[in-house]
Parts: C-alpha cells; sequence; structure tokens
C-alpha cells in the first residue's frame, strides 16, 4: 500500500513539493552562511518526494545552534508551510487525495523549524 500511495504521491504532489525544496536549497546554498539551513532543505525534499513509509524525527544529536537555525528559518518556513497548506486542500478534495492531503499536513512541522530533524523508515 505504502508504494501505491508514494507513487501516486509522487505525480500529484512529491515533484512540486520536490522542487520548491530544492530551489530554496539551492538559494541557501549561494550564500555561505546558509548552508546549514541548504542541507535541511535537501533532506526535506527527499523526504518530500517518497513520504510514506518514513517519518521525521528529532536528531537526539542535535545541538543548541538548531534553535538558532530554526529561529532564523521561520520567514522562509512560513512560506514553505503555505505550500504544503494549499496543496493539502487541493488533495482533499477528492477521495483518493486525503492520505495524501494528511502525508502533506504532516510536513507541516518539519518545513516550519527543520533543523535538528532526521528521517527515518517505519516498520
Amino acid at each position: 500500500m505504502r508504494t501505491l500511495l508514494n507513487i501516486i504521491w509522487f505525480f500529484f504532489a512529491g515533484i512540486g513539493l520536490w522542487v520548491s525544496y530544492a530551489i530554496v536549497g539551492v538559494i541557501a546554498f549561494i550564500t555561505i552562511i546558509g548552508i546549514p539551513a541548504g542541507i535541511a532543505c535537501f533532506r526535506i525534499a527527499n523526504y518530500s518526494i517518497w513520504p510514506f513509509g518514513r517519518e521525521v524525527i528529532r536528531d537526539p544529536n542535535a545541538g543548541g545552534w538548531t534553535v538558532l537555525g530554526n529561529i532564523l528559518w521561520i520567514p522562509l518556513g512560513l512560506i514553505l508551510a503555505i505550500a504544503h497548506v494549499v496543496t493539502a486542500f487541493t488533495l482533499a478534495i477528492t477521495i483518493i487525495g486525503i492520505p495524501m492531503a494528511w502525508a502533506n499536513l504532516k510536513l507541516i512541522p518539519i518545513s516550519l523549524t527543520p533543523m535538528g530533524r532526521i528521517v527515518v523508515e517505519t516498520h
């Protein structure tokens, strides 16, 4: 079931979200100070293209700098969170899109505070 949902997700939401996060990641890499944000963007992009069967958890090894990074990230994170809400709304209109809309809403916390989080496989 996960594979089927991931395939459907890939075409209806995954590609667009992946491109969004990849563009933001490249822009962050242009500035030297934005490299940690760029790494977080590529981590989220990787998760957002194939989310079913994986989840995002807090990294137990994350340091205190993640708080500062997340505070600086919030303006950009709000834009990405709005993109997730819009995508979730359009997916929820159809019956088959409801699980994908839910997955999109699960991406909002990581889009707001991506530093200090890791993606793990679920069973």
